[in-house]
């Protein structure tokens, strides 16, 4: 018996569920790039970009995925050699690094886990320690999809501060931008990026850069520049400089239209529904541990994120739940990977979501528990919809 038949979910971190809107908008005949109505959707999207990073800086635009974003963070800021600060909390600050290796850069991982934040004091106590400003650049990501982590950018922040370094101080918000409070020029962060297909409902093929003064001072002097990622080509007179080329243009298409979504339903109220979302997945899997076959990745409840939930398995079939929640409901939900890879699935609450998509997805997953004989707390979608009835 199947009960797909229907309108199916995709609850994945990533890529996430793109509006209607949004598809629309791409389904036009190409444009000129040289003039016309492609400079009205750049100049929107850079100043839109402004909007969402939360700053003054400069913002930049690449045809390609998060990857790419890492690659032009690094490229326009740092010189062959440089030594980089990453610190661990899940999968992608590590990738970050390993990309920066790649570069000819100095690499050196702060120790973390994957069950908790980036610990300030940690990061504060080795920056004093490095007394001749040998890292050149610190690396964290806001949400690590892979952990399930939400680092508190702000507190990390006054730890470098606090330390008096001068490191320049790189962000990940490809997880998070949209989704959860982000403040580039108030938390003092010099370069952020971000990618097209998480909390900006976009299909995948753009990532974002911002970058402020201080950064932009490093890219005077920067000696790892290539022709694509090269912001001094890109901020020249000629529109098509802005893609260092052919402007993508009909995921550009896609991307305004998304901005005009999420600044129709304000950025705030976009972030509270997101933390009105992920605080309902809490709840539920709350209820579930109680019986212990399955827990939150992530032990500190401080540190979990509003874009995605880790759920960890000590019994039971995750691939039998998550070939359950699919052939059977219609709902997809994310595996676990990394050193994680296997042991649970990732509940995703972000992007194009609403109350209806997360507590039915939440739902299938219950019912697989039941079907699949899983031990669970009883009624975690209840204590899903109460927590939600008494925020609304």
């Amino acid at each position: 018996m199947t009960l797909r038949n229907g309108k199916e979910f995709l609850m994945i971190p990533g890529p996430t569920n793109v509006p209607e809107e949004v598809l629309r908008a791409m389904h036009r005949p190409a444009v000129d790039i040289y003039e016309g109505p492609l400079l009205e959707t750049t100049g929107f999207c850079l100043h839109g970009l402004q909007r969402l990073f939360r700053t003054e800086g400069k913002t930049y635009i690449y045809a390609a995925n998060g990857h790419g974003a890492w690659d032009a963070a690094l490229c326009n800021t740092l010189k062959r050699g440089d030594k980089v600060l990453v610190l661990e909390s899940g999968r992608f600050a590590l990738g970050w690094g390993e990309a920066a290796n790649v570069l000819d850069l100095d690499i050196e991982v702060l120790p973390g886990a994957w069950d908790k934040g980036v610990d300030p004091a940690h990061l504060q106590e080795r920056l004093k320690q490095d007394t001749a400003h040998e890292i050149k650049a610190i690396l964290v990501v806001q949400v690590d999809t892979a952990s399930g982590v939400w680092n508190d950018i702000a507190a990390l922040r006054k730890a470098i501060d606090a330390a008096s370094h001068p490191a320049l101080f790189m962000v990940d918000t490809i997880a998070s931008l949209g989704c959860m409070p982000f403040e580039m020029d108030a938390w003092g962060v010099d370069v952020a990026l971000t990618g097209s297909q998480k909390g900006l409902m976009c299909p995948p093929g753009l990532s974002f850069v911002a970058a402020g003064p201080k950064a932009d001072l490093a890219h005077e002097t920067a000696e790892l520049r290539t022709n694509y990622t090269d912001w001094t080509f890109r901020q020249g007179p000629e529109h098509y400089q802005k893609y260092c080329g052919t402007p993508p243009e009909h995921l550009l298409f896609a991307f305004h239209k998304a901005l005009d979504l999420i600044f129709e339903e304000g950025l705030e109220k976009t972030w509270h529904r997101h933390a009105l979302l992920g605080e309902a997945t809490r709840r539920a899997v709350t209820v579930w541990a109680e019986k212990g076959a399955v827990d939150f990745n992530i032990t500190d409840a401080h540190a979990r994120s509003n874009s995605v939930t880790v759920v960890r398995f000590n019994e039971g079939d995750v691939a039998a739940l998550r070939t359950f929640t699919k052939e059977v409901c219609g709902v997809t939900i994310g595996g676990t990977i990394g050193e994680l890879s296997g042991k649970g699935i990732r509940i995703a609450h972000m992007g194009h979501v609403n109350a209806v998509m997360l507590l039915g997805t939440l739902s299938s997953i219950e019912l697989g528990f039941q079907k699949l004989g899983i031990p669970h707390g009883r009624g975690g979608v209840q204590a899903a919809m109460d927590y939600l009835a008494g925020a609304l």
